[in-house]
C-alpha cells in the first residue's frame, strides 16, 4: 500500500508540476527574470505550495506515524549555518541557470526534454561528489580520533 500511495503522490506532484509551468524552465526563468519580461504566475504557485505545506507540517508534527502507519521523520534541524547557505546559494545559481530545480527537472525529462537529461547528470554528478567528500571528511574525522585515542 505504502508503494502504491508513494506512486500516487508523485504522479499528482509530476501532474502538477506540468500543470503549473514549474517544469517549462522558459517559465521559471522568466519568473527569475525581475528587471526584464518578469512573469510572476510562479509566485502564485509557490505560495500555495507554502500554504498547503505549512498546514500538512503543522498536522504531521503532532502525529508520530503517518497515515499509512509509518514513522513520521520531519526535519530536526533548526540553525541557519554555512552548509546551508552554500547549498541554498548553488541550488539558486543552478536553477537560475538552468531554468530547473529537482523535481521539475525530472517531470521534464520524463516528457523527453533533452535540457532536462543534461540538468539531471550534471545533478547526480553533484550528488555523486557531495557523497565522496562527506565519506572522505567523515574517514578523516574517524583517522584523527583514532590517532588522538592512541
Amino acid at each position: 500500500m505504502l508503494a502504491f500511495t508513494s506512486l500516487l503522490a508523485g504522479l499528482v506532484f509530476g501532474i502538477g508540476l506540468m500543470v503549473s509551468g514549474m517544469a517549462n524552465p522558459a517559465k521559471v526563468l522568466g519568473f527569475l527574470d525581475l528587471f526584464g519580461r518578469w512573469d510572476p504566475s510562479l509566485a502564485l504557485v509557490m505560495g500555495g505550495a507554502v500554504a498547503v505545506s505549512a498546514v500538512a507540517f503543522a498536522i504531521a508534527r503532532r502525529r508520530s506515524v503517518s497515515l499509512l502507519g509509518a514513522a513520521m521523520k520531519l526535519p530536526t534541524a533548526r540553525q541557519i549555518d554555512r552548509r546551508l547557505v552554500m547549498g541554498s546559494v548553488l541550488f539558486g545559481i543552478g536553477w537560475g541557470i538552468a531554468g530547473f530545480c529537482p523535481g521539475p527537472a525530472l517531470v521534464a525529462l520524463g516528457m523527453g526534454e533533452a535540457k532536462a537529461l543534461v540538468f539531471v547528470a550534471a545533478m547526480l554528478a553533484g550528488m555523486g561528489l557531495f557523497e565522496g567528500v562527506e565519506r572522505k571528511k567523515q574517514q578523516s574525522s574517524a583517522l584523527r580520533t583514532r590517532q588522538g585515542q592512541a
